[in-house]
């Protein structure tokens, strides 16, 4: 009809500007080389966005200046602006004002906004005082103070403060929302989410929490990119029905009602649901599960790579599952192609799936090692970290399977993910949508250390030479 044509072409507006730029490294400014990034078709009623894309271009409201990429925020902001009956936002973390004004907007003309968010980010900075924040809250703190600091001057006037506290904005504008300690408890393991259901027909799921961080970069770091993510969009009625229960089990009644909502494993293992969209077809589970349950999210994930005829590619920020492990050392056993790029942060810590990938075992501070750690013995050679800019995160959740089916949404590839958080997870049968995200991969690929990094050698000689090669937890209670 014609009013959903007209969304249609608003919201595509974030997508289409395509400029013939190559990306050296990962997060670093693109350099012209004088071939055009390949275009591809999208699915049908779906796009997707990264905001590192090398074929991409836009001017970041953080310093203004150009940038390879999409713009993640403005693909938000535009399907808020088009809401006209509801607008429902399910994320960890939301701190950009200019996404805050667009709620309000939204709710001043009649639409029906309500917000859901983690504990730990539900109040607004401009409340908080340093001295009561532990040092990761007070570093948030400061880059959102950053971020408010208009003129650059160093200091935050009233004003500045006003305009730049996003959850002030909400509160101002009257938008409803509550975080996961609504239902009377201290919180799910993490309200993970990072969703958007418009109207009852839109929905705008991925790995990007809205936040400076996540989408442009840190105020007063020029030489960050953002977190490498990625935002789909999809228009199907039947698939935001399923997100739209997903976050009416969480609402309950709203804000300091009856304590009906539900997070966490208060949510009773919800089913995973199917739906086709054009010729795709879209699987989603929203977690967590009982670690009994034969259908929570890890054992779909291992389910989708035990498909795998040729190839594996996967761009994950955390990797902490050993079964999804044997399940991929049996792949490369197979002949299947498998690679794998991790963040690199994530890739040397002590239950980082990456090291057994490597056939690497690493004692943490206390000396121990993982109970049930099995490094391969013989490492998989496709595995690696890309290059990125200091204080940038390789954040997507993803993997291609066959050139045909994505994994991706907001699960982490770890325990915490399948059985303590709240999370979307999504698989989708796609030919055309997995060519854009192995497009992204490529680009990942190119220039990624792979094998044992310097970093972690240098982490490895360190606890050795502390620890000695540890000892497995509960191995001295078991003797």
């Amino acid at each position: 009809n014609p009013m959903t044509q007209a969304k249609h072409s608003q919201l595509r507006t974030a997508l289409l500007c395509l400029v013939p730029l190559l990306c050296v490294g990962c997060s670093q400014p693109g350099q012209l080389l004088g071939r055009a990034a390949e275009e591809l078709q999208s699915p049908e009623s779906m796009a997707v966005a990264f905001n590192h894309r090398d074929g991409g271009r836009y001017r970041s409201p953080i310093d203004g200046q150009w940038r390879n990429g999409d713009n993640l925020e403005q693909m938000v902001i535009d399907a808020i602006d088009a809401a006209r009956t509801h607008c429902f936002v399910a994320v960890q973390e939301l701190s950009l004002p200019a996404i805050a004004e667009a709620l309000v907007r939204a709710r001043q003309r009649g639409v029906d906004v309500r917000v859901v968010l983690e504990n730990s980010y539900s109040t607004p900075w401009s409340r908080l005082h340093e001295s009561d924040l532990n040092q990761h809250s007070r570093q948030r703190w400061q880059r959102l103070r950053r971020l408010a600091d208009t003129d650059h001057n160093g200091l935050i006037s009233a004003g500045e403060e006003q305009r730049g506290d996003a959850l002030a904005i909400l509160d101002r504008g009257t938008v409803p929302r509550i975080d996961d300690t609504e239902d009377g408890s201290k919180g799910s393991g993490l309200m993970h989410h990072k969703f958007v259901v418009v109207d009852q027909q839109w929905v705008i799921s991925g790995s990007a929490n809205f936040t400076s961080s996540g989408m442009h970069g840190d105020a007063g770091a020029p030489r960050t990119r953002g977190n490498v993510n990625h935002l789909l969009r999809i228009d199907s009625a039947p698939l935001a029905a399923i997100f739209t229960a997903e976050f009416n089990r969480m609402w309950g009644d709203g804000p300091g009602g009856l304590l009906n909502s539900r997070f966490g494993r208060g949510k009773g293992d919800p089913n995973s649901a199917s739906v086709r969209v054009g010729t795709s077809l879209i699987t989603v589970l929203f977690a967590p599960h009982a670690k009994t349950n034969p259908h929570h999210g890890l054992h779909l994930i291992n389910r989708e790579l035990n498909k795998a005829r040729r190839s594996v590619d996967l761009a994950l920020f955390v990797f902490s599952a050993q079964e999804v492990t044997n399940t991929l050392a049996k792949k490369v056993d197979e002949g299947i192609e498998v690679r794998l790029l991790a963040d690199p942060g994530f890739a040397s810590r002590p239950f980082s799936e990456v090291l057994d990938l490597l056939g690497l075992s690493m004692p943490d501070r206390f000396c121990k090692l993982e109970a049930g750690n099995q490094p391969l013995q013989r490492p998989v050679k496709g595995v690696g970290t890309p290059r990125l800019a200091r204080g940038d995160k390789l954040h997507h959740k993803f993997a291609v399977i066959d050139n045909r089916t994505v994994i991706t949404g907001s699960f982490n590839w770890s325990p915490s993910a399948a059985h303590q958080n709240d999370e979307t997870l999504l698989v989708i049968e796609s030919p055309q949508l997995a060519k854009h995200f192995t497009r992204e991969m490529n680009r990942m690929w190119r220039g990624a250390e792979l094998g044992v990094t310097a970093r972690m050698r240098r982490k490895l000689e360190r606890q050795r030479a502390k620890c000695g090669s540890g000892v497995e937890r509960g191995a001295a209670a078991a003797g």
